[in-house]
């Protein structure tokens, strides 16, 4: 099963905002692992794909790579760049995705995906880079990962409302659930790219009921979008739900952020 869930070139239309205000960023250290690992020097060519609003080019661009990010949605580029330029940095900015490269891009030594992976056409994509990616380089996969710890029961509570709402029937959500699916590590080994490592670093941070919901509103299966005449519905039920676990609306996330780092062999 190769893992790509079907793909809609807008998925994220309405997400773009709420995507770089409410993520988890990623943290320099990860960042500055993931550059020694693969043996990155300043302006070395680096694709970002799936690049949304920016959260791995724009860090990588001021570590003073030379970054290309590629994405469908026009929102989310839009407000890449928007941020580029309020930093002063240097972004090339592309439409396009792993289903349709835009051309004449590459080589690359690194090619990071962050969050968007599973969305993609594993093995096609993997043999695609192959032919972008230069001898030596690299293939970063960056994610969150919310630790099983009482301070996250937030996230319990968030995807209970999620499935009540339909959630739990989303393409993407059953295949993850079938015991079948190959994980992305064992799509790795049998690609070019199979001398894996893996980079961490635990983050915590402090969320409202504002900043929950707004991080509901960035995710594919309750987007307003996904939603339609049900969002406030959603938004309604979900506050509700969190006001009863904590009536000070204080809550707190944990979280690992991990880059997988797959090197030619």
């Amino acid at each position: 099963m190769s893992h790509s869930c079907g793909f809609q070139a807008r998925r994220f239309r309405t997400a773009a905002a709420g995507y770089a205000r409410f993520r988890l960023g990623y943290p320099d250290t990860l960042i500055r692992r993931v550059i020694a690992l693969t043996e990155l020097n300043a302006g070395d060519p680096v694709l970002d794909l799936g690049a949304g609003p920016g959260l791995l080019a724009l860090p990588f661009a001021e570590a003073g790579m030379a970054v290309t990010a590629v994405d469908p949605e026009p929102e989310m580029l839009d407000v890449l760049e928007n941020a580029a330029k309020s930093a002063q940095l240097t972004v090339r900015a592309l439409a396009g995705s792993s289903f349709a490269m835009p051309s004449g891009i590459g080589p690359f030594r690194l090619v990071t995906i962050g969050r968007a992976f599973h969305w993609m056409d594993r093995v096609a994509t993997l043999a695609e880079l192959d032919r972008l990616v230069v001898p030596g380089g690299a293939l970063a996969l960056f994610e969150d990962v919310n630790l099983k710890t009482v301070e996250n029961r937030w996230r319990g509570v968030l995807d209970a409302v999620a499935a009540r709402f339909g959630a739990d029937s989303a393409p993407h959500r059953q295949e993850r659930a079938d015991p079948n699916q190959r994980a992305h590590e064992s799509v790795l080994q049998s690609s070019p790219f199979n001398r894996l490592e893996t980079a961490g670093v635990v983050v915590q941070r402090e969320l409202s009921v504002d900043d929950i919901v707004g991080l509901a509103g960035s995710q594919s299966v309750t987007l307003p979008q996904a939603l339609g005449d049900r969002a406030a519905a959603f938004e309604a039920e979900l506050r509700h739900a969190l006001a009863a676990l904590s009536p000070d609306g204080r809550f707190v996330q944990i979280a690992e952020m991990r880059a997988l780092v797959a090197r030619r062999s």
